[in-house]
């Protein structure tokens, strides 16, 4: 069954519009009608709802509350140094199906790619859509938050704000005695919100190395092999996944 995201507040009556290219979807694509069902989430809820107009706008009330836990047990946060072409596009999508919550891309010392800060808003308004629609795919009841590019001054402010913050580092890959992915994850049971940081294609600098370690982060390897940087966060996600879902 088909399910949208709503903003905004339970009413009282519990009838609530859904607008705009959703409203069109409903009514248009999915040729839905007054007297159908679909699924309406609201304030992290999913509901099955009965739609009760479908003119332009599309009025539905908002029914029993479906009781399935969906979400990671971590809200976990995706800082990603900006890589190369559409690539933040399909970390956007495929992050969301496995349960990121937020992501953060940042500029990176060796992001190859700089974006134009007057085109910033658009591309992240782009990438929210990602999220929203990859999110209704995978049938969450979160939307990931797409933060603005950050410089790495300001992804180091941001990171106070986290219970735990982890470096994926290549060079940990290279370490025999490197520190295993599965060790860091079961220190994790009695945080709530987790930052992990992936580098650019380049990977990340020295001086972003000793900026976050001096900050007291977890540095780890995803494994003895070298990942690419979109694939990197969903190999995170998905041994998050494993360990606590």
């Amino acid at each position: 069954m088909q399910r949208y995201f709503i903003e905004g507040k339970i009413p009282e009556n519990r009838i609530v519009a859904i607008t705009g290219d959703d409203a069109k979807h409903i009514a248009k694509v999915m040729r839905q009608t007054a007297g159908d069902y679909l699924i309406a989430v609201m304030e992290g809820e999913a509901h099955l709802s009965k739609i009760v107009t479908a003119d332009f706008d599309v009025e539905v009330e908002l029914g029993e509350k479906l009781e399935t836990q969906v979400e990671l047990p971590k809200k976990v946060t995706i800082a990603c140094g900006l890589p190369k072409g559409d690539k933040l596009d399909l970390i956007t999508q495929k992050a969301t199906e496995l349960g990121m919550y937020a992501l953060l891309p940042f500029a990176a010392e060796r992001s190859i790619v700089k974006w134009d800060s007057s085109k910033s808003g658009k591309k992240i308004g782009r990438l929210q859509k990602i999220a929203k629609e990859a999110a209704e795919q995978s049938h969450r009841t979160h939307i990931p938050e797409i933060h603005p590019v950050h410089s790495f001054k300001q992804l180091m402010v941001q990171a106070e704000t986290y219970d735990t913050v982890i470096v994926a580092y290549e060079e940990e890959a290279r370490d025999g005695n490197r520190t295993r992915f599965a060790e860091i994850l079961k220190a994790l049971y009695d945080k709530d919100s987790v930052l992990i940081v992936f580098g650019p294609e380049g990977g990340i600098s020295d001086s972003e190395v000793a900026a976050l370690k001096n900050f007291g982060a977890v540095f780890t390897s995803l494994g003895p092999r070298i990942l690419r940087t979109e694939t990197a966060p969903l190999y995170a996600l998905a041994a998050i996944s494993c360990e606590f879902e």
